[in-house]
């Protein structure tokens, strides 16, 4: 902004004006020809007043954010401990319409922390006078709370439009014309310009930018094992530290424990061809005083594979305990796998391969290998905008069970394509593929768009289809659909045998609150169990009563030939612990209620998964369930059922022996959380795409 300055007051370039304009809103100002749409921006940053104080000692460190159309494009220094900073520093940008506001976002610096929001602010640059410095005063407000005032920014600003062939030259320079110049003058600017070439991008750089990193790693932490005992009741309050590069990341605290489950989930950016390495450091929080340190260790990313979920155990160095982790590397640059021309069904001897790997003959080879799922994300159409500017940065999720893929991000698009292919290793044929779409935010955590969620049973393969997407609830459709093409191959007799087991324990799930609506739900389901099993008891009676003869001469024969073993388990949990405080009463209430709330859905999923295996709500499972039944109808014909019992109690008496860490479980209960409940079918279906809302019949209507 310096260069520019000298050059007007020393050299007096002539300057070619257009015709003056004189529409609503503008002034009759001399507009100087440039090139449509393409101007310079020069921002001095003065300083702020009255800031908002996010420390304990009730100050902060800001620092201030400008944005345009969602993304970056200067970050100022940090002012330590002051709610009066004074920055004045000068930022220079090409800027290619005026569309899109300023978008100024102040934040307090917290090292090893999120950064706490301190507010935003908007600055309408079709309000600026060309070639004229103007002094701005915003005012900081935070969009949750718009009442509350949280400090001016002061700023001045200078808008000019740029010729066409200062199109590729960064701020400050100037073109070949300038022959008076004074040479020395030119040297003393020169310094000068050089402190903004870094700064000076045009926007359509800054824009590709988040481009440069090579994939993205995604780290779900699961758990600490063992952890050593820092306070001096023999437990800890953990919590763990991440780091890539810049990217830092911080876990939750879990209290006064050895083997915490934290259960949390966080993406970073990976900028390095090779990986890079994370380092990771557990402490120990210790309220008013330092915190302890635990131990450390590494994670060495160019040892992992891509597209692939790693479950890993680390030892902590320099300490005791293990932290247990999944690891996932994906969106890729490099990677073949990200091109739809490459994948693995469509080469013919990959296919076959696959087929084979999975055909019925190969039943008892590696059993916990059910199947293979190929995932083609192809692209997305109207989807929510998140962003101020009415457009959104889009990626995607894949989630299969405990695998977690993502797709790059398209920027400042509602039409993304991301033409990404992803596999999965089926281990149960029951799981349900999660497709969602979130928008990036590189301040907060992303913006929900939209999900998916899809059964692998009813997949059909190599079908290119629209869904809907949904809410987060899975309840109701939201904006957009999303085209995906999926395939399933698996072997029939794994997947019927795998459903006797228990599931997979999903590590990242959403936790249970407290809702009106819901509880009254799941109240209404239960009271529908219940009202099934009274006009059950009813019909019984009446086969007693002898309203009719021939239903109740049929029930006595049946009654004395039938053979009823009933097994009945009754858990009570006494809890006895001291409430002090209002508060904690409050809390008590809650958790009953949360646990009233669970109770009843699961006695209301359980009713429902019976009576939806007799609906054939999923065929695979009503099928299997004949074939069980028939089998056992076989058996109890051949062999007498004393011989069946002592088998089965001295199989449940040695199960320890012989496999010390199997998981005791329950072949029907297994088998029945296989079946969707209620809740579950209305999640799972799928909508139909509103033909308005195509792009194809919004282009017909607006040709026509």
């Amino acid at each position: 902004m310096l260069y520019s300055c000298k050059l007007k007051s020393v050299c007096h370039l002539p300057v070619i004006y257009n015709k003056k304009i004189n529409t609503a809103g503008t002034s009759n100002t001399d507009v100087p020809l440039a090139d449509p749409g393409m101007y310079q921006l020069d921002i001095t940053l003065r300083r702020g007043q009255s800031l908002a104080a996010r420390d304990r000692g009730g100050t902060s460190d800001p620092y201030v954010k400008f944005k345009i159309g969602g993304k970056e494009v200067f970050r100022s220094k940090i002012i330590h401990k002051s709610l009066n900073p004074v920055w004045e520093e000068k930022a220079c940008l090409l800027v290619d319409h005026l569309k899109e506001p300023l978008y100024i976002k102040v934040f307090d610096y917290d090292f090893g922390l999120q950064d706490d929001f301190m507010g935003s602010a908007f600055l309408d640059l079709t309000q600026l006078e060309l070639n004229r410095p103007t002094d701005v005063t915003v005012t900081l407000k935070d969009p949750h709370y718009p009442d509350h005032d949280l400090g001016i920014i002061l700023l001045s600003v200078v808008l000019t439009p740029k010729e066409g062939e200062h199109r590729d030259v960064t701020c400050g320079r100037t073109a070949s014309p300038v022959l008076g110049f004074c040479r020395a003058e030119l040297q003393n600017a020169h310094y000068q310009n050089a402190q903004f070439q870094t700064q000076s991008l045009r926007l359509s750089d800054v824009h590709r930018k988040p481009h440069l990193w090579r994939g993205i790693v995604s780290i779900t932490l699961i758990e600490g094992r063992d952890l050593k005992a820092m306070d001096s009741n023999g437990l800890s309050d953990p919590y763990v530290k991440f780091r890539l590069g810049h990217q830092k990341y911080k876990s939750k605290i879990m209290p006064k424990t050895l083997n915490p489950q934290w259960r949390e989930q966080f993406d970073f950016h990976l900028y390095e061809e090779r990986g890079g390495i994370i380092d990771i450091t557990a402490w120990d929080k210790d309220a008013g005083k330092r915190d302890d340190f635990i131990g450390r260790c590494q994670i060495d990313l160019s040892a992992l594979s891509r597209e692939q979920t790693h479950k890993l155990e680390l030892q902590l160095e320099e300490g005791e305990g293990h932290l247990v982790l999944l690891v996932t590397l994906t969106a890729s640059a490099t990677v073949s796998i990200s091109d739809l021309s490459v994948n693995s069904l469509e080469d013919p001897k990959e296919r076959e391969e696959i087929l084979k790997r999975y055909s019925p003959l190969r039943i008892f080879h590696n059993l916990k290998d059910v199947g293979f799922l190929q995932v083609k994300v192809i692209r997305a159409e109207g989807l929510m905008a998140a962003d101020v500017t009415g457009k959104s940065d889009p990626f995607c999720v894949v989630e299969l069970n405990n695998d977690r893929l993502l797709t790059h991000t398209v920027y400042k698009n509602l039409n993304p394509e991301w033409n990404k292919v992803f596999t999965f290793n089926i281990k149960d044929i029951h799981s349900v593929l999660e497709v969602t779409v979130y928008d990036e935010d590189r301040d907060r955590s992303a913006d929900f768009l939209g999900k998916v969620a899809i059964p692998l049973l009813s997949i059909q393969n190599g079908e290119q289809k629209a869904y809907v997407l949904k809410n987060k609830q899975l309840t109701g459709p939201t904006k957009g659909v999303i085209y995906l093409e999926i395939d399933v191959i698996f072997n029939a007799v794994k997947a019927s045998l795998r459903t006797l087991i228990p599931k997979e324990q999903k590590y990242i799930e959403e936790e249970n609150r407290l809702s009106k609506q819901l509880l009254l739900r799941n109240f209404i389901r239960m009271k529908r169990c219940v009202m099934v099993l009274v006009n059950a008891a009813y019909y019984i009676n009446s086969c007693f009563d002898w309203d009719s003869p021939a239903r109740s001469l049929a029930a006595f024969v049946v009654v004395e030939d039938m053979l009823e073993d009933e097994e009945e388990e009754d858990d009570k949990d006494d809890k006895d612990s001291e409430k002090k405080g209002f508060i904690n009463k409050i809390y008590a209430i809650q958790e009953v209620c949360i646990s009233v709330q669970n109770i009843l859905d699961e006695v209301a999923s359980f009713g429902e998964r019976i009576k939806n295996t007799f609906n054939w709500t999923i065929p695979f499972l009503s099928w299997l369930a004949i074939v069980a039944l028939c089998a056992f109808t076989l058996i109890l014909y051949l062999i007498p059922l004393r011989y069946i019992v002592l088998v089965w109690g001295i199989n449940k008496f040695t199960k320890k022996l012989r496999s010390p860490y199997a998981i005791d479980n329950n072949e029907l209960l297994d088998f029945l959380s296989r079946v969707p409940s209620d809740v579950q079918v209305v999640q799972y279906q799928e909508l139909k795409p509103d033909p308005s809302h195509s792009p194809c019949k919004r282009k017909k209507n607006n040709l026509g």
